[in-house]
C-alpha cells in the first residue's frame, strides 16, 4: 500500500512526529512524507492512503492544512485517511476540540484513526513576542518536548491493522 504523509508544521515537532510515524510504517509499507510549507506539487491520486497532520499554535490549525482540506475533501473522502495533530495544552477535553476544529467534519467521520500526539515549546526557535505569550500562558522559561510517544505508538498500531486487514 503507498501512503503520504502530508503534514505542516511551525518549528518542526509536527514535521518530526510525521518523520517518526513515516520510520515506523516504512518496515511494511511504502510511504512519502510532504510538507505543506513547501508547496510541492502533489497527486493524491497515487496514494491508497493519506496522513494528515498539523500543528495547533494559539489554539488554531495551520492555515495551509485547512485549506488543503477543503480544495481537496472529495479526493481524499476516496482515500483511507488518518488525523493527527501536535499542540501543548495538557487538558483532555482542549485536545479532543483542537483535533476536531483541525479537519472538516467528514474527513473525520471517514478517518481511520484520529489522535492528538502531544508537541513541543521550542523556545530558540519562537521570536520574542511568541515567548512573552508562551511564557505568560503556560508558565515556562524554557524549551519543553511533550510528544506523547505512546499515542504515536497507538496511532501507527491502528494504520498497520487496519491494513493488513485490507
Amino acid at each position: 500500500m503507498k501512503i503520504a504523509i502530508l503534514y505542516t508544521s511551525k518549528y518542526g515537532t509536527t514535521e518530526a512526529v510525521a518523520v517518526s510515524i513515516a520510520e515506523k510504517l516504512k518496515e511494511t509499507k511504502d510511504v512519502e512524507l510532504f510538507s505543506l510549507n513547501k508547496n510541492i506539487p502533489l497527486n493524491i491520486n497515487e496514494f491508497e492512503m493519506v496522513i494528515l497532520g498539523s500543528s495547533v499554535y494559539m489554539g488554531q490549525v495551520s492555515k495551509k492544512m485547512k485549506v488543503f482540506c477543503k480544495e481537496h475533501e472529495s479526493v481524499l473522502l476516496q482515500k483511507k485517511i488518518a488525523l493527527f495533530v501536535c499542540g501543548m495544552d495538557p487538558d483532555k477535553e482542549i485536545q479532543k476540540k483542537e483535533l476536531k476544529d483541525a479537519y472538516p467534519e467528514l474527513l473525520q467521520q471517514n478517518a481511520i484513526a484520529a489522535e492528538f500526539l502531544g508537541g513541543a515549546f521550542l523556545f530558540e526557535k519562537m521570536n520574542f513576542f511568541e515567548r512573552a505569550i508562551i511564557k505568560k500562558i503556560a508558565k515556562s522559561t524554557t524549551s519543553i518536548q511533550q510528544i506523547d510517544r505512546e499515542a504515536v505508538e497507538h496511532f501507527v498500531y491502528k494504520l498497520i491493522n487496519i491494513n493488513n486487514k485490507t
